[in-house]
């Protein structure tokens, strides 16, 4: 059977180099993300998009740099006409706030390129029962698959 295909979203290589946290939450999110880390070079076959890279270059150099390290070995999605046109739909029809533009390329990147999963921490804008059946639905009409969107603990709820 073949691997699954994961794209890793940008928010789950920040919490998988970030310093530990006091909160409790995020400390939990970042130990979900460790515990899944093996895993996604080894059950799945694992993606980032440029968009990924760009952003995990940001802010403070050292911090980037792990990030940048972090994603090394994963194999990297361009960003192509086909992936922005899906993600300008994505937004016209109300499934990403317009003011967040990345997290639909995110998605149509994803779809474009057949991933089955898109993992991510961002509840706000991606990972959220309404944004899941919004995006969804736009992106079928489209013609895509639309890759399950999930947090890292949920993945990690398949592997046992």
């Amino acid at each position: 059977m073949a691997k699954q295909r994961v794209y890793v979203e940008t928010t789950v290589v920040s919490y998988f180099t970030a310093k530990p946290a006091r909160d409790l939450i995020v400390a939990g999110h970042q130990s979900a993300t460790r515990e899944l880390w093996p895993h996604l070079g080894i059950e799945y076959e694992s993606y980032v998009s440029a968009l990924v890279y760009e952003e995990a270059r940001k802010g403070d150099p050292d911090q980037a740099g792990m990030r940048l390290e972090a994603i090394r070995l994963f194999r990297m999605l361009d960003i192509d006409d086909e992936s922005r046109k899906l993600a300008e739909k994505i937004i016209a029809g109300k499934g990403v706030p317009g003011e967040y533009p990345e997290d639909a390329l995110h998605i149509a990147v994803a779809a474009v390129n057949g991933m089955d999963v898109v993992i991510t921490w961002n509840f706000a804008h991606l990972n959220n029962p309404f944004t899941r059946m919004m995006v969804r639905q736009l992106v079928e009409n489209e013609g895509y698959g639309c890759p399950e969107l999930c947090s890292p603990e949920e993945l990690l709820e398949v592997d046992k």
